[in-house]
């Protein structure tokens, strides 16, 4: 199925049966990744007086509860609201789903005792393109990614001047396969965050940040059409699923 997207004054043609999920799926068991230092996420069988959810376990039906953090366990998308005291919900901000977007693949440079995603790198990977939104694909790019345990190991992250440097090009929408675009560990100083959303200044209450994605090495970089789906959770960041679709040449 075919269908037309309109960016600006451009109209893309996308296949709507050729979609790239991008999303690292929820497990309820130890293969899931997560960081933080939470455990596994819980998705296991109500149970209440005679009762277990479960049709191996004699119930009709598959009745699950489900335990978990956005934040730590998997693809999420956060708004605003993660950082700032006033209340914003992710369901609220973003009322748009499909967007101009680039995917990028950068290796994390050495900063200090850290390895970075600097401003300068983004810049050359972007060149003079124009785009809504930016995924990052960092190197190594191995399937670990999909399980890995981030807790305590100090993983890669942006530094503040390559998060300015996304808002002064006027990109709203940040996606990268890492657990935070900041420092594990940063006495909650969170600069990247801060100037993505300009806590500073005008608040940028529409731009959203996910994290915990995985971009598989059969995507190439370049042009996609994004198509950014939520579970509709009122809460400063949610599950999500993004989905890149490839624009059809005329």
């Amino acid at each position: 199925m075919l269908a037309r997207i309109k960016h600006s004054s451009k109209e893309y043609k996308i296949d709507l049966s050729k979609p790239l999920d991008i999303s690292i799926p929820l497990r309820g068991n130890e293969s899931n990744v997560r960081a933080w230092n939470l455990d596994s996420p819980i998705i296991e069988p109500h149970t209440e007086e005679g009762f277990i959810g479960k049709v191996s376990e004699g119930s009709s039906t598959n009745f699950n509860d489900i335990s978990f953090n956005p934040h730590a366990h998997g693809t999420h998308t956060e708004c605003i609201g993660h950082i700032t005291e006033e209340s914003y919900s992710i369901n609220k901000q973003l009322s748009d789903y499909f967007f101009l977007a680039e995917v990028v693949t950068i290796a994390p440079e050495k900063y200090q005792n850290d390895l970075v995603v600097s401003r300068k790198q983004i810049q050359y990977v972007i060149g003079n393109k124009k785009c809504e939104s930016l995924i990052i694909r960092t190197l190594p790019n191995l399937q670990e990614k999909l399980s890995r345990k981030y807790s305590n190991t100090n993983p890669p992250y942006l530094l503040e001047e390559a998060a300015q440097y996304l808002v002064d090009r006027g990109i709203n929408h940040l996606l990268i396969d890492l657990p935070s675009i900041d420092k594990e560990k940063d006495n909650g100083a969170l600069l990247a965050h801060r100037a993505f959303w300009q806590v500073e200044g005008n608040l940028r209450t529409k731009a959203t940040i996910t994290e915990f994605i995985y971009v598989n090495n059969s995507i190439k970089d370049g042009t996609y059409i994004l198509n950014l789906q939520l579970a509709p959770f009122e809460n400063d960041a949610t599950p999500s699923r993004p989905v890149l679709f490839k624009p059809i040449e005329s």
